[in-house]
């Protein structure tokens, strides 16, 4: 009878420590499910993080890329009166007849637009009987039309206008006539 007893003591114990067992097993599966859990969101949150360093490593570039773009427009944009400069300046060499420093000061003026033209710099062209148009032409003054088909046409240009890689950077001033 004895015998008995301790194989039911046995059994019982046998049985919690199943019991137990399941119980730590559910437990630590639904500590692995929780872990698991947070890993997924600090996964999650780096994948995030590091998408959003990627995204403002491009936006530094590309305003670091304007802001140079804005620079050199800004310097050739300054560079325009020079130009306008060395036109007025051969006029009044082209009257002294001084061949030297006519030849001297056109080659340092061709050397300048040569640059100006590698950097995207294209003077617009204008002539006299064109028609006026306002994404290119500033009308300084209008005078009346010698002839009928003169109205609304380019009589004189008074500066040159110039254009930086297909965008206005300087219109052209003209005289139209009305």
């Amino acid at each position: 009878m004895s015998d008995n007893i301790n194989e039911i003591n046995i059994d019982k114990d046998k049985n919690l420590s199943s019991s137990d067992s399941k119980k730590k097993i559910l437990e630590n599966n639904q500590e692995k499910k929780i872990l698991k859990d947070q890993l997924e969101k600090e996964k999650d949150k780096f994948l995030r993080l590091f998408a959003e360093f990627e995204n403002y490593k491009k936006r530094i570039k590309k305003e670091k890329f304007d802001i140079f773009e804005v620079i050199h427009e800004q310097i050739i944009i300054e560079l325009i009166p020079i130009l306008d400069d060395f036109d007025r300046g051969l006029k009044e060499l082209k009257k002294s007849k001084d061949k030297i420093i006519l030849k001297g000061i056109s080659l340092i003026q061709e050397k300048l637009i040569k640059i100006l033209k590698q950097k995207g710099l294209k003077k617009i062209e204008v002539k006299k009987g064109d028609e006026f148009n306002t994404d290119f032409h500033e009308a300084i003054t209008q005078i009346p039309a010698i002839k009928d088909n003169l109205k609304g046409k380019i009589i004189d240009i008074v500066e040159d206008g110039y254009l930086l890689k297909e965008k206005v950077i300087r219109h052209a001033k003209v005289i139209t006539g009305k």
